[in-house]
């Protein structure tokens, strides 16, 4: 599979999202990954569908929506409306309903994943791999940018990519959290191929250049 960055706003200036978001296309991105908190799931609040909605018409790049948020199947459509066009949600914050909400996303017409918390083991969403577009493993624990990558995730990853084989279809595995220009080597050796990244492209002096360094070493 070809490498997928998708810088992740949450490190954003979200004085000016927009143009933030804007620069993007121009400097190499593949997705926007969009974190949302609501205060919850995780102990951090960020943005709902309208602000997804009003930064729609400042990119054609794909939304990548990351709800970190209690009851999801509850705000599904809203967000799709609004204009992602990936929806991923928390196996923690769905449990046994995970396969419904899976199937409700697609009923959107959007594409479809779920997120595995550093501590949730692979097996717990073994039968719904089948029906994701993307899996979503944080490589740490979900709530604030900067933090340390959790090594232990590489398993997971390596884990995840034998699964998915299996099944013989394309899905993509995506890592979220900690990642440098030290470790994205390391979570692509694993089996990632969407890379998501906030304050190191965000912060970056040349984020052109950060993003091809993410996406070629």
């Amino acid at each position: 599979m070809s490498i997928k960055i998708a810088p992740s706003v949450l490190s954003a200036d979200f004085s000016k999202m927009g143009e933030e978001i804007a620069t993007l296309k121009g400097c190499g991105a593949d997705l926007v990954h969009l974190d949302v908190m609501d205060g919850v799931f995780v102990k951090n609040i960020t943005f709902g569908p309208k602000l997804v909605e009003d930064c729609r018409k400042f990119t054609d790049l794909p939304f990548d929506a990351h709800l970190m948020i209690v009851n999801p199947e509850k705000y599904v459509g809203a967000f799709a409306d609004a204009g992602a066009d990936i929806i991923t949600v928390h196996k923690e914050a769905c449990e046994d309903k995970i396969k419904d909400v899976l199937m409700q996303i697609k009923g959107y017409n959007k594409k479809c994943g779920v997120v595995i918390n550093p501590n949730t083991p692979v097996k717990d969403i073994q039968d719904v791999i089948e029906y994701c577009d993307m899996i979503l493993c944080m490589s740490v624990y979900p709530g604030f940018g900067g933090q340390k990558f959790i090594d232990d995730v590489l398993f997971k990853i390596e884990e995840l990519s034998k699964l998915i084989r299996k099944t013989g279809k394309n899905i993509d595995i995506e890592v979220d959290g900690g990642i440098n220009l030290e470790t994205v080597s390391r979570a692509k050796s694993a089996g990632a191929n969407v890379i998501v990244a906030g304050s190191t492209v965000f912060n970056a002096p040349d984020r052109k250049k950060i993003i091809e360094d993410l996406r070629n070493l």
